[in-house]
């Protein structure tokens, strides 16, 4: 008799010998929506702060009133289950009550850069084919001047602008307590208000005031949630199909991760249109029935009262706030005592600063790792066990291997090679791009991966540690900045002939955007890099307006005629080692 053929060894995962004994392996993920989680905390924690804005609290109670009167509005207007509804809008508690309201009705929430210009938003309307939006005073200009350059079967037919500042104690007609105030310019801008453009525009407090009831709630956990838009390495931005249930994983295993809940007082200075944002400054939080202190741009004064006043635990940021923060001439001024949990990622962490943090208040700073494609966080480095620099290992029911970028073959633990994960937080795919969501995926094991096009290597801990880019990316403080979208932008500028973008070393932003310009014929001689920094001003996100233009000829080129970044970025580098400048 024949003996049974041998079963395959079991992958082993050697960064679960050093997994924290207090965590699950895998979640059990609720097959609810992310709708039911705001109505649970409303009911456990009716008069509890969801969010402080400018010194007023924003009760759990109130949050879900105004979201389900927003739904209501909504459907009110047309809106049917699966249409996208733009939230372009920076940190405040509307952002919050709009998302929820969108998934209430049965919608999805398409969270836009409130730094667009009107060039970049526009594809924002008409890449999704959104009806709707919700934005603020300060940016309704903008969405007014990129809807009347779309085609008229492409225009939004309801826009709900609200006052950023409606939400803080002036709203209700109580006076600000200076402590919990911005600079002056800014809370200038916060009580922004201006003139709706037409009949289509209309006012959050008239919204709210109408009093609409939203119908049933009929989405499911496998319903589309969210779009959020990413670049990539050709083309415009592209959205990430994210479900109840992929946004759900994330929102459940941060707090259980984080050592977090009811109790957690979270700053909230990561914007909220940011997958990092949105999951921890609207969607982990509200699971949580957490309070987040909310600012709606960073200002390490401000924030070192909020910490100080509110005894701020948990705080997830980039490392660049932490040290602007402990650049300030105040910084010993500060009651910095109650943070408990610091995290984030986008860059690197200074080994200098992680030692300070370590030796001034007994934190590791916990870097992770994650893209809009997994929701955030795929890798974390568990707060009992941090490495410097690292990734972190992979997080709940997160299958993540280095593979070779060509073959798709395991590597040897320690060698370089791309990064490729399976997990519950994975997205679906790129809406409306079947060729790039099959190009994004590969299946090992029987499993599907996603390709993140990051170079990575694994230690002999299990722990990730990221080595280099497929992607062409530029990351500036941790944002991430795509040179092929900032290129297509640059053509449109009467001075620019040819454009390639690369990342320049920068002390600062870590890297800063480099501009390589051929000009037109007719501006040659006359035009200047500052004018095509005004230019860029104008027409893009200021973090990625190119800080550095240079002039050149021409650009290299391959064999096939394609430019050869490559070798500019190259060179850059060799001239940042070599502390030199071009020209």
């Amino acid at each position: 008799m024949n003996d049974p053929p041998a079963a395959a060894a079991p992958r082993i995962a050697p960064h679960l010998a050093h997994w924290p004994a207090r965590l699950p392996r895998e979640l059990a993920i609720p097959e609810t929506t992310l709708v039911f989680n705001l109505e649970v905390s409303a009911r456990r924690w009716p008069s509890k702060a969801a969010y402080v804005f400018l010194g007023r609290r924003t009760s759990y109670a109130e949050l879900h009133e105004q979201a389900e009167r927003i739904a209501g509005w909504l459907q009110a207007r047309g809106l049917r289950r699966g249409d996208r509804v733009i939230v372009f809008l920076q940190n405040c508690p509307q952002f919050a009550a709009a998302v929820y309201g969108i998934l209430r009705a049965d919608g999805v929430v398409v969270p836009v850069n409130p730094m667009n210009r009107a060039d970049e938003f526009g594809h924002q309307v008409r890449d999704p084919q959104a009806r709707f939006a919700i934005t603020s005073h300060d940016l309704a200009g903008i969405v007014a001047e990129a809807d009347a350059a779309l085609d008229p079967a492409q225009r939004l037919e309801h826009v709900l602008v609200t006052q950023l500042a409606e939400a803080g104690p002036e709203g209700i007609g109580e006076p600000l307590d200076a402590a919990e105030a911005p600079s002056p310019a800014v809370l200038a801008w916060l009580r922004t208000r201006h003139p709706l453009p037409d009949a289509r525009f209309v006012a959050w407090a008239d919204a709210l005031a109408a009093g609409h009831r939203p119908g049933p709630h009929l989405a499911g956990p496998d319903d589309l949630a969210a779009l959020p838009y990413t670049s990539g390495t050709t083309g415009l931005p592209k959205g990430c199909l994210h479900t109840h249930r992929t946004l759900m994983s994330n929102a459940v295993g941060g707090g259980q991760w984080a050592h977090a809940g009811p109790e957690t007082v979270s700053l909230a200075v990561v914007p909220m249109f940011h997958i990092t944002g949105f999951m921890y400054g609207v969607l982990g939080n509200v699971y949580l029935g957490s309070t987040a202190v909310l600012m709606p741009r960073w200002d390490r004064e401000l924030a070192g009262r909020l910490i100080s006043r509110h005894r701020v635990t948990h705080w997830t940021c980039i490392p660049t706030m932490i040290i602007d923060l402990f650049g300030s001439p105040h910084y010993r001024s500060f009651d910095l005592t109650s943070l408990r949990y610091l995290s984030g990622g986008g860059a690197a962490m200074p080994a200098a600063v992680a030692e300070r943090l370590k030796a001034e208040f007994g934190i590791s700073f916990a870097e992770g790792y994650g893209l809009t494609e997994t929701a955030a966080p795929s890798h974390a480095n568990p707060p009992e066990r941090t490495k410097p620099q690292c990734l972190g290992m992979p997080i709940f029911g997160v299958d993540s291997r280095v593979v070779d970028p060509d073959t798709l073959q395991p590597v040897p633990m320690g060698r370089a090679g791309e990064i490729v994960t399976h997990g519950p937080m994975v997205f679906k795919g790129y809406w409306g791009h079947p060729e790039a969501t099959a190009a994004a995926f590969v299946e090992i094991d029987g499993k599907r991966f996603f390709r993140t096009g990051d170079i990575g290597r694994i230690d002999e801990d299990g722990y990730f540690f990221l080595t280099d880019r497929l992607k062409r990316m530029i990351n500036a403080s941790g944002f991430k900045v795509w040179p092929a979208e900032v290129e297509s932008l640059l053509y449109r500028c009467p001075l620019v002939q040819e454009a390639c973008v690369i990342g320049a070393k920068d002390d600062y932003r870590g890297e800063t955007v480099k501009a390589v310009i051929v000009l037109r014929a007719e501006a040659r001689g006359h035009a200047r890099p500052e004018d095509i920094v005004a230019w860029a001003r104008e027409h893009m996100a200021a973090y990625k307006v190119p800080r550095i233009v240079e002039f050149v000829d021409a650009l290299p080129r391959s064999g096939s005629g394609k430019v050869m970044w490559r070798r500019l970025q190259d060179q850059e580098a060799a001239r940042a080692a070599a502390g030199t400048s071009p020209g």
